[in-house]
């Protein structure tokens, strides 16, 4: 049993995280910034603290009376496709999130972060391309620099393991029906091109994310076994959530819509996920939560 303080624990992964780690013995605080989340949080059996990744004084505070021996860090914020906030939090609120983790003595910590930022290339990328911080776009090029700065800050732990997920699909994610990516398809406005990402099932993350309190220090591709170009994998989405078929787009593929390479997970560390493929996953999230 660990003492664990979840950052995130309302969100995508969190929902499905908090949960496994109660049922695994860990005593979890988990930070909220709505008080109305507080009595949920606490009815699955966590230490519900409300605060705000950007007060650095409070979190500061709450970290220290939750003396945490490990800090996951599963903060996002996408809902409003706010990506300069996403950024905000990957740089300032995991400053002070390291902070308050260092200062309360914590020795672990374990980061959701994303696979799609390496540089371009001929193949699926391994945890030893070097991210793509020179890329020509500009929005592309600061949201790979907010990655690469949230990780680099992460090492400050004694111990850290960056969880780099593949695109997240399952309920609660925009690839659940009703999600982003579903109501693009029925508007049309998604295209099968030769792009290729990796994907990966929420309660995959989650399993993940949890197998990592044990994992040795470093960066970690966590992705399904079958990276495919969207004119493989955007059809069968489209059918699965009852869409129109989306156009086919022929260009050349864009250099780092590479998708990502799980060996090291797979045969380094004993890493099995539950959807091994987004074939299987697509139609079983579209089938309802008891299909996922």
């Amino acid at each position: 049993m660990s003492r664990i303080f979840l950052a995130g624990a309302t969100g995508v992964v969190g929902r499905h995280l908090l949960p496994r780690l109660v049922a695994a013995g860990h005593e979890v605080t988990a930070l909220t910034r709505r008080t109305a989340d507080a009595e949920g949080l606490r009815s699955q059996g966590a230490r519900a603290v409300v605060g705000d990744v950007f007060d650095a004084d409070g979190l500061r505070s709450v970290v220290a009376a939750a003396a945490p021996e490990i800090v996951m860090h599963q903060l996002t914020d996408l809902t409003d496709l706010d990506f300069a906030a996403n950024g905000r939090i990957r740089r300032v609120g995991t400053r002070n999130l390291v902070d308050a983790a260092l200062a309360a003595g914590a020795r672990r910590m374990v980061v959701q972060s994303i696979a799609w930022v390496y540089e371009p290339g001929d193949r699926p990328a391994g945890e030893e391309t070097p991210l793509d911080l020179a890329a020509e776009s500009e929005s592309r090029r600061g949201m790979v620099d907010a990655v690469a700065t949230m990780e680099r800050i992460a090492g400050e732990l004694p111990e850290w393991v960056v969880l780099r997920y593949g695109a997240l699909y399952g309920p609660g994610t925009w690839f659940a029906p009703g999600g982003l990516r579903s109501t693009q398809l029925h508007e049309g406005s998604l295209v099968a091109d030769a792009d290729v990402s990796s994907f990966l099932h929420v309660e995959d993350a989650a399993a993940s994310a949890v197998e990592a309190l044990d994992w040795p220090t470093g960066v970690v591709n966590v992705v399904d076994d079958v990276p495919a170009p969207a004119s493989e994998w955007l059809p069968v989405f489209a059918r699965a959530v009852g869409a129109p078929a989306p156009e086919v787009v022929r260009k050349e593929r864009t250099g780092w819509a590479r998708g990502a390479d799980n060996t090291h997970a797979r045969k380094n560390l004993g890493w099995t996920p539950l959807h091994s493929s987004w074939r299987e996953g697509f139609a079983q999230t579209a089938a309802g939560p008891g299909g996922a």
